[in-house]
């Protein structure tokens, strides 16, 4: 459960703490970095500048790489109960004729699980046990301290001064247009626009509970995944396309289709009877560095994703776990040592799923019929087991986060 609290409640909480952190923004890696702490023993401030959790949700897809959140956390079987398990994968021709079907289950079920979820129910399983949070609240200034930490003027949304407090670290989880980034950093992230966006939208669960469908027509994307009880729904195309509507948009992606079926019908359905599906630009941005004088990126602030391969929630979770687990071995002495082998070890995981991802794009986000077809004969050879297998062996190689931070220690 989220605990709205005073600012002034949470800077008391943490006075004695070994390690005085900041967590601005409450997105899937602010609540990951934040819960893990607090496990550990601290009291991190976290605040969000939005006056609620009101984010209309979408579904995510979450590797086995995540698992051990959840397990350190002790919410692993709630996660298990509030999610459901993705064993299979459905490629869909442009104009709508099942391609092929891949078995998920085999690919990953040796590493952990791979479930589908909805973001709200993520919410509430990370936040299970309690999570204090200040909203309507974000950073106005970060300045050195002049013992290694920073102080911080915290103001609301409109702007004016809250309150102020000083941390040994700060940490900019707060999404892929972040502020902290443009505050900690002088050097403009890297972005890429696809060019599209598309609306998510919720239906009813018609049966193959465990099965997440894909069509890449010509000009549009149809993508329907299962979560608990339902399917998230996400229709996509070029933006200037969609400037018609969400009903316009999906009576001509109906016009384009020879073979639909009521799973994917009732996805089409559910664009238009929402009455404001949630609208996602798709774009992605990577951050040069994410250890910055100031404090740390991390999240969508340091390596916003595409969702082209699924991914993205997931190692924004992944690199918060690392963290807080890296952090549990350092003072204010070696935290600095310890953040910098954090960001050697992580940066280039993160980036490679990233790099994953575009890759993905460039086959999806194109028209035109002949790319289709090109793209079919593709994907009649190429299994989610080959598209996927760099994401795989990361899953498979995932560091040890004490090893490296006892290491760095030692070093001292």
């Amino acid at each position: 459960m989220l605990d709205p609290t005073p600012l002034d409640t949470q800077l008391a909480a943490q006075t004695e703490d070994r390690l005085r952190v900041l967590v601005v923004g409450a997105g899937m890696a602010g609540l990951t970095v934040a819960q893990l702490l607090r496990h550990n023993g601290l009291h991190p401030v976290l605040v969000d500048r939005m006056p609620r959790m009101e984010h209309p949700g979408y579904m995510l897809a979450l590797m086995p790489l995540v698992d051990q959140v959840f397990i350190d956390l002790g919410i692993r079987e709630r996660y298990r109960e509030e999610s459901t398990p993705l064993r299979s994968y459905r490629f869909r021709a442009h104009r709508g004729k099942p391609l092929r079907t891949d078995s998920l289950g085999e690919l990953l079920s040796v590493y952990g699980d791979y479930n589908g979820i909805g973001r709200g129910e993520l919410v509430h399983v990370l936040t299970a046990n309690g999570c204090p949070i200040t909203y309507g609240t974000t950073v106005g200034s970060a300045q050195p301290d002049g013992a290694g930490g920073s102080r911080v003027e915290f103001v609301d949304r409109d702007g004016a001064v809250v309150g102020t407090g000083e941390f040994d670290l700060v940490i900019g989880a707060d999404g892929m247009h972040s502020r902290m980034r443009d505050l900690l950093s002088s050097t403009p992230a890297q972005r890429l626009d696809t060019g599209w966006a598309g609306w998510v939208a919720w239906a009813d669960d018609l049966g193959s509970a465990d099965l997440g469908e894909e069509l890449w027509g010509d000009g549009f994307f149809l993508g329907v995944y299962p979560v608990k009880d339902r399917l998230g729904v996400f229709l996509g195309g070029p933006i200037p396309d969609l400037r018609v509507g969400p009903s316009a948009f999906v009576d001509d992606v109906r016009e384009r289709l020879d073979e639909v079926g009521p799973r994917l019908s009732a996805a089409l359905d559910a664009v238009t009877d929402d009455p404001a599906p949630c609208f996602w630009h798709l774009e992605d941005v990577r951050s040069e560095r994410w250890v910055l004088p100031g404090g740390v990126l991390i999240g969508d602030a340091a390596a916003g994703f595409l969702p082209t391969a699924g991914i993205g929630a997931g190692m924004a979770m992944e690199a918060a776990w690392m963290l807080a687990r890296m952090l549990s071995h350092a003072d204010r002495e070696s935290l600095t040592a310890v953040l910098a082998e954090w960001e050697r070890i992580e940066k280039p995981r993160v980036e490679s799923a990233q790099s994953n991802s575009r890759m993905l794009a460039k086959l999806m986000f194109r028209r035109g019929r002949a790319v289709a077809w090109l793209r079919e004969t593709v994907m009649r050879l190429l299994s989610v087991r080959a598209a996927l297998g760099p994401i795989v062996k990361l899953v498979a190689a995932r560091p040890d986060p004490d090893a490296a931070a006892e290491r760095v220690v030692r070093a001292g």
